[in-house]
């Protein structure tokens, strides 16, 4: 009996491994208007339509001619004319 409560704590372990894995690996590209463009990791925003932003899927690249710049920050939030706008 010890043997099968080993595998399930195992088993339990692997599936909450697993999962955290899957969201850390949700990602996403968001753009404004202004071709400010930054990561956001493990969650999905909701950004209000006024704000002008898209979201993009990760793998998203720019086609050639279109210029974007890239801003990082941690944290909910968006990026405005250079600055880091905090919701």
């Amino acid at each position: 009996m010890k043997i099968v409560s080993k595998l399930a704590i195992a088993g339990l372990l692997g599936v909450g491994a697993m999962t955290l894995a899957a969201a850390d690996a949700s990602a996403a590209i968001v753009c404004n208007g202004a071709g400010e463009c930054w990561h956001v990791r493990g969650h999905r925003y909701h950004y209000h339509p006024e704000w002008g932003l898209v979201v993009h899927p990760d793998g998203w690249r720019w086609r050639h001619g279109e210029h974007f710049v890239w801003r990082e920050h941690r944290g909910r939030g968006y990026w405005r004319d250079g600055a880091w706008v905090t919701f």
